[in-house]
């Protein structure tokens, strides 16, 4: 048998993990953003390793990027807008620090690591280690 009290509280557990997965609050059916998730894909080429990050709305100087055993990073944070002492009516845009890391598929080389970034979109191109790089091999 079960309590009315235990059906209740694991009803509202169950709203809580799908309002923190699909960021919507069931009572209200009103859709919010909860987390800045930072889209990436990663492609390479014969010697380059490159990264394409979508961070809309977010400043060049928000922005930190490393590269540590094998892992790039991303992260970085983006600031509340204030104009001038207005109170939002409304705000869909998140708020405050993400990190995205991406396992790199081979070695790299750190001292020529390249970036770019321009209409909310960072590329980041990674060399290749020498010895990663694919080699023709002549037959004797």
């Amino acid at each position: 048998m079960v309590r009315l009290g235990s059906l209740e509280q694991s009803e509202e557990r169950a709203e809580l993990v799908v309002q923190n997965a699909v960021g919507v609050d069931l009572r209200t059916r009103r859709a919010t953003l909860y987390r800045l998730v930072a889209c990436a894909r990663s492609h390479q080429s014969s010697d380059n390793v490159i990264a394409v990050v979508e961070l809309p709305g977010m400043r060049k100087e928000d922005i930190d990027i490393s590269l540590h055993d094998g892992t790039l990073t991303i992260s970085g944070e983006r600031k509340r807008e204030s104009r001038g002492g207005e109170k939002a009516e409304r705000t869909e845009r998140y708020v405050g620090a993400f990190r995205r890391s991406i396992t790199l598929p081979t070695r790299v080389d750190a001292s020529k690591v390249s970036e770019t970034y321009k209409d909310g979109i960072l590329k980041v191109t990674l060399p290749k280690a020498e010895e990663a790089k694919p080699k023709q091999i002549q037959v004797t």
